[in-house]
């Protein structure tokens, strides 16, 4: 495990959440298309899905097409499908090999029938795996998760099967496509940019977020210890004082 002895193994985050963001500059800036630039985004997306495994995150979810990418251009859409598909294919074996257990998070209908039925194979060949979780952001909008989650509620309300004084974050969490899942420890942006782009705004409510110039495609084994460095430097206080945490 190459730069990962200054890790402590012991402290790592359960759950890193990452907004996988440059593909389409990082190509630009080499004067080739942005597919170019998300072709070579996957294959950091199987390196670091690999040393996640390696050194023992439990839960890693990819921020990899969110609901507002829709919007893009007709063929960027269509080809960012097929890369999606492509991976989907290419992975199955290697995630049935290392124990990765793959799930997805949004709105599934919205994609092509073709990736779909590979996004669903997918989860249900692996679906006893264990050594590490892996959920795609496919077609995903935090706000749009919550929506649903409120009218689930609603309904159930309605139906008087739920009143709302009994309404708790437990109980929103449990209508969030995370579900079973803990919230994210640390929150990774690539690229540059500074925001949290509609992704998982209620689940990382006490994420340590990190922020980083490093382009996705760019974005290996070495930028993500530096990440996990990061990390482990913080003090995580979930609202308290450090004093009152130091004498806990």
């Amino acid at each position: 495990m190459s730069g990962s002895a200054t890790i402590d193994l012991d402290r790592l985050p359960r759950h890193v959440a990452i907004i996988m963001d440059g593909n389409g500059r990082w190509a630009q800036k080499r004067k080739q298309p942005r597919l170019f630039g998300h072709k070579a985004g996957a294959q950091s997306v199987r390196n670091i899905v690999e040393t996640c495994r390696e050194i023992g995150i439990e839960y890693l979810t990819l921020y990899a097409f969110s609901s507002e990418n829709w919007r893009r251009p007709e063929q960027e859409v269509s080809g960012l499908m097929t890369i999606l598909k492509k991976y989907l294919d290419s992975e199955l074996p290697r995630m049935q090999k290392n124990d990765i257990r793959l799930m997805s998070i949004g709105d599934r209908q919205r994609l092509p029938e073709t990736v779909r039925e590979a996004l669903e194979r997918g989860i249900e060949i692996t679906s006893g795996n264990s050594k590490l979780t892996l959920s795609l952001a496919l077609s995903y909008g935090s706000r749009d998760e919550i929506v649903r989650a409120v009218q689930a509620i609603s309904s159930r309300c309605l139906q008087g099967d739920l009143v709302p004084e009994e309404i708790s974050d437990s109980v929103i969490s449990e209508y969030l496509d995370t579900c079973g899942m803990p919230d994210p420890d640390l929150l990774i942006r690539t690229g540059g940019e500074a925001r949290l782009s509609n992704f998982l705004l209620w689940q990382a409510s006490y994420a340590e977020i990190y922020f980083t110039e490093t382009m996705w495609p760019d974005f290996r084994k070495e930028a993500f210890f530096q990440a996990i460095l990061e990390y482990q430097s913080r003090e995580r206080r979930f609202g308290h004082t450090g004093d009152q945490l130091h004498h806990k």
